[in-house]
């Protein structure tokens, strides 16, 4: 191939990586047998990675779509923000979800707006973030009004239980542990007052992370999270066909960047499912190899097929 085949090549490339792949909405669904004994099944919906600017029709109208799959629960992982005027777009779009139960916790970008960075950067390792006094505020408050309206419960260091179709689902969390914010002893804390007044009856128990940091994981593990549920990565955002993501944006490794895997630690194993989000930062609006996704994940019992 000559020098003209190959640019037009690289062009092709980044019209379908800019264009093409980042509108390819797909809905991924997932199994977890981590119920108690004879529950009735539960389907969560797991967002992750909005990234929402106001102008993104075709990604408003489907989430909103989403509302078809009639999800018993929801779970945010945050970053569902891209841009300083999307708060009333986006609650919106949710509105549909009203009246079902969720949970969520924020990512920097619920807090934080996006600002350029060099994608190759990311190849040494975790982005650093840009001092706290520059960076543009988000409307967290409004968005937080937003989620408190539909009934969703924070999870930022925190601990909380519903009851779903009959099961008793505690969940727990921590903020953004990318920029540090995810205090640990509070949620164990919380985890820990939540478990005496819910007493021994059976539930299922979620851990429920923006960023699946190793030390975040292995924590959720030993304070007896039945399943857990991150977001973040973005799936590395491009991906060599048949291969592993390139970058993480943290430190779990690359063939864990998204999907369903297991993740173990002091001889305990729980399902881990990594969403590769719906979205992208407005200055780096592209995905090759990973397409945007929501994931359906249902919950079952562990006594029957």
């Amino acid at each position: 191939m000559g020098l003209g085949g190959v640019l037009a090549a690289g062009a092709a490339v980044a019209a379908y990586a800019t264009a093409i792949e980042p509108q390819a909405f797909r809905i991924r669904h997932e199994t977890l047998r981590v119920l108690p004994a004879g529950a009735r099944p539960i389907l969560v919906l797991h967002l992750a990675d909005i990234h929402l600017a106001p102008w993104q029709e075709r990604k408003l109208e489907w989430l909103e779509g989403l509302t078809s799959l009639e999800p018993d629960l929801i779970v945010n992982t945050g970053d569902s923000l891209g841009h300083r005027a999307a708060v009333p777009a986006l609650a919106d779009a949710l509105r549909v979800f009203q009246g079902v139960p969720g949970f969520f916790v924020h990512g920097s970008n619920d807090v934080y707006g996006p600002e350029p960075k060099n994608p190759l950067r990311y190849f040494g390792g975790p982005s650093k973030p840009p001092g706290e006094s520059h960076a543009s505020r988000l409307d967290t408050a409004g968005l937080e009004r937003a989620y408190a309206a539909l009934g969703w419960l924070d999870l930022n260091n925190a601990a909380r239980a519903i009851e779903v179709r009959g099961t008793s689902v505690a969940a727990f969390g921590v903020a953004d542990a990318h920029r540090h914010w995810d205090r640990l002893d509070e949620t164990e804390a919380a985890l820990s007052s939540m478990r005496k007044a819910l007493g021994d009856g059976p539930r299922v128990t979620l851990g429920v992370t923006h960023a699946p940091y190793q030390r975040i994981l292995n924590a959720f593990v030993d304070l007896g999270a039945d399943a857990i549920l991150a977001g973040h990565t973005h799936g590395g955002q491009v991906r060599v066909p048949g291969g592993h993501a390139l970058v993480t944006n943290c430190d779990i490794p690359r063939e864990q960047a998204s999907g369903l895997s297991t993740w173990a630690h002091e001889g305990r194993a729980v399902p881990l499912n990594v969403s590769q989000g719906i979205g992208a930062s407005i200055y780096a609006p592209f995905r090759l190899g990973t397409p945007p996704e929501a994931v359906a994940v249902s919950l079952r019992p562990r006594d029957i097929g």
